[in-house]
């Protein structure tokens, strides 16, 4: 998804709640401020659709589920809440709660020029701050390839770029997949 700012007053997280129930498009929610979610391109969706074709049918039978970009995710220790195009989430935890997970494993966002910057820094930078975070994985809509922070034992976070004919790792769901797999059949010009 895209996020632009819009100008709703300062809110409080629960004032937050409240709020965007009552709109037609999501928000993400960032230091008391609101970001409206506009739609993508088709590449965008339908990236997003197939990795969650992908991952969903790898897990079914496990504890973990899928997420699409409609599951809002909240930072840990924080206040704040986004919407990632793809979530995965193993913990236990996550099924008490209807609105939102705490505690994915595995993040994917759909890289857009509007949105390349933000999702490689300072969204990235939230994310980093929940513990059981393992892969965030950034797809372009533009090309094959596929970029992944992967966090290490030791908590570090190494970067694996994937391009054509590479099999994608996700440690994190215990899952490999060919990159092609994700791109069959899109027009990838790139964006103007």
């Amino acid at each position: 998804m895209i996020a632009a700012q819009d100008t709703p007053p300062h809110l409080s997280p629960e004032e937050y709640f409240v709020w965007e129930e009552q709109q037609l498009e999501k928000h993400e929610y960032i230091n008391g401020q609101v970001y409206a979610m506009s739609g993508g391109t088709v590449n965008h969706s339908r990236i997003a659709a197939r990795c969650i074709r992908l991952f969903d049918t790898h897990l079914d039978n496990t504890d973990c589920f899928t997420g699409t970009a409609d599951l809002k995710v909240k930072i840990a220790e924080t206040y704040n809440y986004t919407y990632p195009d793809v979530t995965v989430t193993c913990d236990e935890r996550d099924k008490t709660n209807s609105k939102y997970i705490n505690y994915p494993c595995l993040i994917v966002e759909v890289l857009s020029k509007s949105t390349e910057a933000y999702d490689r820094g300072g969204k990235f930078r939230l994310y980093r701050q929940n513990p059981v975070l393992q892969d965030y994985l950034l797809v372009s809509s533009t090309s094959i390839e596929m970029d992944l922070y992967h966090k290490n034992q030791a908590g570090q976070w190494l970067l694996f770029n994937y391009q054509p004919g590479d099999l994608v790792e996700l440690k994190s769901i215990n899952f490999s997949f060919p990159i092609e797999q994700v791109y069959r059949g899109l027009d990838l010009t790139p964006e103007p």
